[in-house]
């Protein structure tokens, strides 16, 4: 696959990105925008991601598993009895496994784990949109 089939791949496909820590969600923002996708959207708890996602109506969504007011999972549950055809990807530290199988068994498609490797987001997510 050639960088330019990569870059189509991402194009025009709009990304919400859920995470507490602001450096992260610059991050992955960053990440994701370079490689034509477009952030439509930003939350910082599973209440906002759940808000966020019915107004914005994303291509995916971006969940980080531990935040304050509503978890990840708990968004998860929540997004996709709003929307069972949701595309979640869980975004995960190092050790937290067992939480990860919960939010797959919640209906997330698949995870990427922190510390992030640029490849491996863009790969994850072109995978669950295809």
């Amino acid at each position: 696959m050639r960088f330019t089939d990569v870059l189509e791949q991402g194009m025009n496909k709009r990304i919400l990105v859920v995470d507490d820590a602001v450096v992260m969600r610059m991050m992955i923002k960053g990440i994701l925008s370079k490689h034509g996708f477009d952030v439509v959207g930003e939350a910082q708890n599973g209440v906002e991601a759940v808000d966020k996602y019915r107004q914005l109506h994303p291509d995916l969504v971006t969940m980080d598993v531990v935040m304050p007011e509503m978890d990840g999972i708990t968004a998860v549950k929540q997004i996709m009895a709003h929307d069972p055809a949701a595309k979640i990807v869980m975004c995960t530290s190092m050790g937290q496994q067992a939480l990860v199988v919960e939010a797959i068994q919640a209906g997330a498609k698949s995870f990427i784990t922190k510390p992030f490797q640029p490849p491996k987001i863009v790969e994850t997510i072109n995978k669950v949109l295809a």
